[in-house]
């Protein structure tokens, strides 16, 4: 589904991920763990096409390192910036309905469906879809951003800090949604500094550090890792 080979990326002359490596297999979680600073949102940047980059970037089979974000949604990559970035004066339901303009632009009547599973999988954003949406709470916000990524229907959805600033409840429901995201077929790229939760649901995992990989493994021995345990999950226990 996703291969990058000796990815560099940064800002400027400021070069945040001098080359790095890492691939997802198609509908797994992958996650991606570390430290703040560690180039984590960088690297989703550069997969989307928000921030150039060099190095090799395939997705499906297709070397992606030149299209523009646009073709790169087109393709079936979707990310959810750790910001959200959602219309907050706009209702819950034209918030999802911007996510599948593409498909309504080309004239696709599919994604009056799509708009019917997504509020199946978040049966909250159903409620509250005549309501603003700057007026829900931090995790609503949350799911409504995830809900409209997966309206423009990704094969690759990537999340760049779905847990940060929610209460420790939502936090929980927040990563049960993202397990019944995976059944959908869609493959997921979680980038979390919750690594404890992120494993948990991570079929593989990589650990971050300035920019560079520290450490790969399955999921369950990264959680089992003497170093990740010290480093990253002693104070993390919930």
């Amino acid at each position: 589904m996703l291969k990058i080979e000796k990815l560099s990326a940064g800002y400027g002359r400021a070069i945040v991920i001098p080359d790095l490596s890492i691939t997802a297999e198609a509908g797994s979680v992958v996650t991606v763990i570390g430290p703040n600073g560690a180039g984590k949102s960088t690297l989703l940047n550069a997969i989307m096409g928000v921030l150039p980059c060099h190095g090799k970037l395939e997705f499906n089979g297709q070397d992606v390192g030149l299209n523009k974000l646009e073709e790169r949604v087109a393709l079936g990559m979707s990310l959810v910036p750790e910001k959200m970035e959602l219309f907050t004066t706009m209702t819950v339901a034209d918030n999802l309905i911007v996510g599948g303009y593409p498909y309504m632009r080309r004239g696709d009547k599919d994604w009056l469906n799509t708009l019917q599973d997504i509020y199946s999988i978040f049966p909250r954003l159903k409620e509250r879809k005549d309501q603003a949406a700057g007026t829900l709470s931090g995790g609503e916000r949350q799911m409504l951003a995830i809900g409209r990524a997966m309206m423009a229907k990704p094969s690759l959805l990537m999340l760049d800090e779905p847990s940060l600033g929610l209460a420790p409840l939502v936090v929980k429901e927040i990563f049960k949604i993202i397990q019944e995201l995976r059944k959908t077929g869609v493959t997921i790229l979680l980038v979390e500094q919750n690594a404890r939760a992120a494993l948990e649901i991570a079929d593989y995992g990589y650990v971050l550090e300035t920019g560079a990989i520290a450490l790969e493994n399955p999921a369950s021995s990264l959680a089992n890792d003497p170093r990740v345990i010290e480093t990253y999950l002693g104070a993390s226990k919930k």
